[in-house]
């Protein structure tokens, strides 16, 4: 049932492989911290609040958010630094 409502809406289900509980490891834990930072410190009072409050937070991850496994960049900052030196 559940296929055939998300082949009713054009999506397509992602499934880790069978006895792999690792392929989604980097997904679950960005979850994780999305729900601890946001969802229980905040709460949303609807869905468009949500969706606001979501959108919010990944453009701050990705664009404000500095991270030492990126030398202390943020990820954008990173992918961009990586692509110059990739193109000289």
């Amino acid at each position: 049932m559940a296929q055939k409502i998300l082949s009713n809406k054009d999506l397509v289900q992602s499934i880790s492989r069978k006895g792999n509980c690792l392929d989604n490891a980097v997904a679950e834990r960005f979850f994780a911290i999305l729900k601890t930072e946001i969802y229980h410190q905040h709460g949303f009072n609807n869905t468009d609040d949500q969706i606001n409050q979501v959108d919010e937070y990944i453009d701050y991850c990705n664009t404000k958010r500095i991270k030492m496994k990126l030398e202390g960049l943020t990820p954008v900052e990173y992918r961009n630094q990586t692509l110059s030196v990739a193109l000289q």
